[in-house]
């Protein structure tokens, strides 16, 4: 059996293939840092290279200096070999098929939701208050620093203006933490009954407050009528678990004062996400009443 391409990265910066080795198979990630000459919603700019290429880096050091911390509960793909070069890198991870996560799902249930709030919960506590260093000072893909371009291009003037007040609202936090980043449904690998789940693809992992995975993850998966009506059963079973974890994690942190801070930041997180995809992409189908209410909420109270 020779090696399989599994996927293409974005913009044409590599692939990620299937490899067989002597005990059976591995998963590789070949990165190529020349600069791609299109991008699928035309924002191939000087800019958005360089945040590509950063985002390798720091998946690199990711992998290299934090991920051994991440145990059963927020699990990631052990990493086998590292190596950088002036083309590019290569990260060679286990594959999670065989090591009992077989699961890319495009649609999910109650169960499947439940894994991934609990991951989150348990990653998120399993990083409180430590240094990104070496990753993404504020960590996910759409940070309005690493993003003035889509900044720009915002037609929602209240919300454009109101861009920064609201990134202080999450920065500012006194309980920070390392989010993945980019944690949507495509980034959760399952187990054969969908109760346990791993992760992958770290390019955007920093530091940062935990409800910006949470809001990005419940967009991802859900429509806009089941955001609105699962909103407080998801948070409480998102904190439920972030309350176990602290308590086991990180004793001395007062939980529940994490929690009323993260709560009460939801919808700002959720309002950050939507500032970005506005302005990257005004006609995308998560731009619907339920974040657009959300978004005139926070803008009032941040004005």
């Amino acid at each position: 059996m020779g090696e399989e391409i599994i996927q293409e990265l974005w913009s044409g910066y590599g692939e990620i293939v299937r490899m067989p080795v002597a005990d059976g198979t591995v998963i590789v990630k070949r990165v190529r840092s020349a600069k791609a000459s299109s991008h699928p919603r035309g924002w191939a700019t000087d800019r958005s290279h360089e945040r590509k290429v950063r985002s390798y880096e720091v998946e690199t050091a990711w992998y290299r200096d934090y991920s051994t911390r991440c145990d059963a509960r927020c699990r990631v793909p052990d990493c086998l070999a590292l190596s950088e070069g002036e083309e590019g890198g290569v990260i060679t991870l286990e594959d999670l098929d065989v090591a009992g996560f077989p699961g890319r799902l495009g649609s999910v249930g109650a169960i499947e939701i439940e894994a991934c709030l609990h991951w989150l919960a348990h990653f998120h506590a399993t990083f409180m208050g430590c240094e990104p260093t070496g990753l993404w000072p504020v960590g996910t893909y759409w940070h309005v620093d690493t993003r003035p371009d889509e900044l720009d291009a915002l037609g929602d003037l209240p919300l454009k203006a109101a861009a920064s007040a609201i990134d202080a609202r999450l920065t500012s936090a006194k309980f920070q933490t390392f989010v993945h980043g980019d944690a949507k449904l495509a980034n959760f690998c399952f187990s054969k009954d969908g109760s346990r789940v791993a992760a992958v693809d770290f390019q955007y992992v920093g530091g940062g407050c935990g409800m910006k995975d949470v809001a990005y993850f419940v967009g991802s998966c859900l429509n806009e009528r089941e955001c609105e009506s699962q909103e407080t059963s998801l948070l409480n079973t998102y904190f439920s678990a972030l309350q176990e974890a602290l308590g086991e994690r990180h004793p001395h942190i007062d939980a529940e004062v994490v929690i009323a801070e993260w709560r009460a930041l939801y919808p700002v997180a959720w309002t950050d996400f939507h500032r970005f995809l506005k302005g990257w992409s005004p006609g995308h189908w998560k731009i619907n009443s339920y974040s657009e209410r959300l978004a005139r909420e926070v803008v009032g109270s941040v004005a």
